[in-house]
């Protein structure tokens, strides 16, 4: 996918591997200046954008924290110029130990609840402050299909990501008359480093074959099939397109079938 994006400052949040990476080099692909956040080292991504003939900066942020990310926003508006493109794609879930609510640690519920949400907040109202007196930007928020449906053992994180798909409802009805778009992107189960030994398992395949069987196209999505949504939102063909939730998950939202 082809979009013009030249002259246009896009920020993506937890950049440094995964969909967040894949995003911010899709982005610098079609002309964007990209500035690469994570709470950690994202070197490597800036170092992909730039051998591709691409632009990108990296500026360190904790998205769970209000301060850092309003010295964040504050910095690359003053260094790089106006942030026209946001997407809020810093994200945490439960380690491998998931249990029921009735076991779930308060610190867990706290931890993912700052990052998964407070996180796009924060994000959300430090740049609109900008977009808003500029009347121009748009938004894009990395939900989840548990956003959408819920998932047993995970409380916190569905939580998270469902408020991400109506805080990002309610920011399209605010800030539509300024001429500002907010949508998200909800990913189904996406091939990622990590995943792979969960979907292509060969100890434990009866596990695997279960869970790509609740697909209808039968594989995993990639974490560019995820960038590529988000092009979409962020390009001009999507001018009329703002509240609006993109499911990306290879059918699996739309209906288990089942034999009987």
């Amino acid at each position: 996918m082809k979009v013009d994006l030249d002259g246009r400052i896009a920020l993506v949040t937890g950049a440094a591997a995964g969909i967040g990476q894949s995003t911010a080099l899709a982005l610098a692909a079609n002309g964007a200046t990209v500035v690469v956040n994570d709470v950690s080292d994202a070197s490597d991504t800036c170092d992909a954008i730039q051998r591709n003939g691409g632009n990108a900066h990296y500026y360190q942020a904790d998205v769970s924290s209000a301060a850092s990310v309003e010295a964040m926003i504050q910095a690359v508006e003053k260094d790089r110029g106006p942030i026209g493109i946001f997407v809020n794609n810093a994200g945490v879930n439960v380690g491998k130990n998931r249990v029921p609510i009735h076991e779930f640690p308060e610190e867990e519920w706290r931890k993912i609840l700052s990052v998964c949400l407070d996180g796009v907040f924060y994000c959300s109202k430090a740049v609109s402050k900008y977009m808003v007196e500029r009347q121009k930007g748009t938004i894009v928020n990395i939900s989840s299909v548990f956003g959408v449906v819920p998932a047993r053992l995970q409380c916190a994180y569905t939580a998270a990501k469902a408020g991400v798909i109506n805080f990002t409802r309610s920011h399209a009805l605010e800030v539509g008359r300024y001429g500002i778009r907010v949508n998200a992107v909800a990913p189904g189960s996406i091939l990622t480093q990590g995943t792979k030994s969960v979907f292509y398992n060969s100890e434990a395949k009866q596990k695997a074959d279960s869970l790509l069987s609740h697909i209808p196209l039968g594989q995993p999505g990639s974490t560019e099939d995820i960038a590529a949504a988000v092009l979409y939102l962020v390009s001009d063909d999507a001018k009329y397109v703002t509240g609006h939730t993109l499911v990306v998950d290879g059918g699996w939202t739309a209906g288990f079938s089942r034999d009987w």
